[in-house]
């Protein structure tokens, strides 16, 4: 089933130039109008995933509301900047017209002036308050969007917005009226690890997500995976006391296949179980005692882009975490810092 909602953001490209110097000395190819009609859209699970979880367990309904809470400004059809790039297709894939636009709004209308030509257009939405970079955009077939990983100790920040990107290759011709429809699809993606406490008297929690793709390659829609970092999962607060939940939102996990971008599919989130885990939480628990037990859930189901996924866990009084799902294995090492440790195969 999908879930989306779109907004158009109509932009008028106007190549009305007096000169025309950079297509040639015949003016009249410059006096069409180029319309480009932005459609941002947001394809989601994350309001039928909640909804499941809570029908399963309806405690969890304190659980669901603090991460929409949480969430709102991830998942969302709202973008704050965009980012536009033209690129030369006939030559080297050089960028030949670039230009930034604080957006705030659902529908904006610009005026841009470009020369009449092949391109290749990629759209970014929502990067300038991002942790996400985009990096070696000077030419298409290098452009990228990157997490920056630190060295010393391998972790990164969640991510705190929705990051939204197209592509499009665009002939425009001169004298001839022309509409072009951009469409940008989510990149990032969000999971939730809620823990029942009940009972179990845990001193303090640190939680870590692993095996997300570090960065996005722009011109052909796919994620590439050059280090393994360890996301730091923000603590979402929840009221009734007695679940503890940690939100982290990075780059999709990998898939069976090529992990790419989801622009259209009627279940783009219903997979097969693989063989091995795909990512995992690492969960610390010190005890109060001050020992810590270390628990990983390794994932056995993908986490693509525009997904929310709910894992859900029993903390144990030794700190143990036991997961609630069956796709879902766990590794537990008792006095972690110790070295006394034992596995349950995933």
């Amino acid at each position: 089933m999908r879930f989306w909602r779109g907004i158009i953001w109509p932009i008028l490209i106007g190549a009305a130039f007096t000169g025309c110097a950079l297509v040639d000395e015949n003016t009249s190819d410059c006096e069409a109008d180029y319309h480009l009609d932005y459609e941002l859209r947001l394809i989601t699970n994350m309001t039928t995933e909640l909804e499941t979880q809570v029908s399963t367990q309806v405690e969890l309904t304190s659980v669901a509301d603090a991460l929409k809470e949480h969430l709102k400004g991830i998942f969302t059809d709202f973008a704050h900047d965009v980012d536009l790039s033209f690129y030369d297709v006939l030559d080297d894939p050089i960028r030949l017209h670039h230009e930034t636009h604080i957006m705030d709004d659902n529908q904006h209308s610009y005026t841009l002036y470009i020369p009449v030509h092949e391109y290749m257009h990629i759209a970014v939405a929502n990067i300038q308050s991002s942790e996400v970079i985009l990096t070696q955009d000077d030419r298409c077939n290098t452009a990228r969007l990157d997490h920056p990983v630190n060295d010393v100790d391998n972790i990164i920040n969640s991510q705190s917005t929705g990051l939204f990107t197209a592509r499009l290759p665009m002939s425009i011709k001169g004298g001839v009226d022309q509409t072009f429809d951009v469409k940008l699809y989510m990149a990032n993606c969000a999971s939730a690890l809620a823990l029942d406490t009940l009972d179990s008297h845990i001193k303090d929690f640190k939680v870590f997500a692993s095996g997300f793709a570090n960065g996005f390659e722009l011109a052909d829609s796919t994620y590439y995976f050059q280090f393994t970092p360890q996301v730091k999962s923000d603590e979402v607060k929840i009221d009734d006391g007695r679940f503890i939940c940690f939100c982290n939102v990075n780059f999709p996990s990998k898939d069976v296949e090529a992990t790419k971008s989801v622009i259209d599919s009627d279940d783009p989130y219903v997979s097969p179980v693989a063989d091995e885990a795909l990512w995992k939480y690492t969960i610390y628990a010190t005890l109060q005692d001050g020992t810590i037990t270390e628990t990983i859930l390794g994932v056995k189901l993908p986490l693509r882009p525009g997904q929310f996924k709910l894992i859900r866990g029993k903390v144990e009084r030794d700190g143990s975490v036991v997961p609630r799902e069956p796709y879902v294995g766990a590794s537990v090492t008792l006095q972690w810092n110790d070295g006394v440790s034992w596995d349950v195969d995933f």
